[in-house]
């Protein structure tokens, strides 16, 4: 694997906003015509979890919601719609952290974040919430597939997210999905510049990947859900992004 030198990394313009049942696939290739880009072999996409979502049809009313007497106690506590505490809680396995403004949860898919991901930013609907998708390994492999199909060129694909970090302020992003990249790299057996062999250095690539896209999309209104990365040169992989989630035995930040 030949490491890289020189990165670049650009939004992609001329997304729509997403409508549940739109192809993705053929909005993001239009995209990159009509920007008069074409991709290269080991380029990455960097692609918004919000936009996956809205496609595949994960936005609720929370009129429809009735919350449990657990999700009333919870809301109470945390000082948050009762309605939205009931999502989460179908969202998620086990609560890691809570109190006044703040829920953090174990997430289905494994990782722990705030609110189990769901999200009720850029939403035109003002009594609504966005899930994260179902399955975001799944959709990363759709999507390369078919953008492997259209344009005949292997590329990676990270489905991107924003969390926060324990005893660290401000979101960064990561990758919740992720196909034909390295999402988690083992460097143990490596050495360091002065021949001392790495023994437990591991590097949460996906991860990087997510967040260097980060700096351009950002995540207020800026309309930018599609990033090009450019210039890894990284050879496919079968890896996801559920590689990066760290074990409940391994977790130290758990009470």
């Amino acid at each position: 694997m030949t490491e890289a030198h020189t990165l670049t990394i650009r939004a992609i313009p001329g997304i729509p906003l997403i409508q549940p049942g739109d192809d993705l696939t053929t909005i993001i290739y239009q995209a990159l015509q009509d920007a008069g880009e074409s991709l290269q072999p080991y380029d990455v996409l960097a692609i918004s979890s919000k936009i996956v979502s809205k496609a595949e049809g994960r936005l609720v009313d929370l009129t429809t919601i009735t919350p449990g007497d657990r999700a009333k106690e919870i809301a109470a506590t945390t000082r948050k719609d009762p309605r939205l505490v009931e999502l989460v809680l179908q969202q998620s396995t086990e609560i890691s952290r809570m109190g006044p403004g703040v829920l953090i949860t174990r997430h289905q898919l494994g990782f722990v974040s705030a609110n189990a991901g769901i999200d009720q930013s850029n939403i035109q609907a003002q009594e609504s919430a966005l899930l994260l998708p179902e399955n975001p390994d799944a959709s990363a492999k759709r999507l390369r597939d078919e953008l492997q199909q259209s344009t005949g060129v292997e590329v990676g694909i990270v489905i991107s997210d924003s969390h926060g970090r324990p005893f660290r302020l401000g979101n960064i992003g990561v990758a919740i999905g992720a196909a034909g990249l390295p999402t988690l790299r083992d460097l143990r057996g490596q050495h360091d510049l002065y021949g001392r062999e790495l023994k437990i250095s591991m590097q949460g690539y996906g991860d990087l990947i997510a967040s260097a896209a980060h700096l351009v999309c950002g995540e207020g209104d800026e309309g930018l859900p599609v990033i090009l990365v450019r210039g890894l040169h990284l050879s496919s992989a079968d890896a996801t992004a559920a590689d990066l989630n760290r074990s409940p035995q391994q977790d130290l930040y758990r009470k």
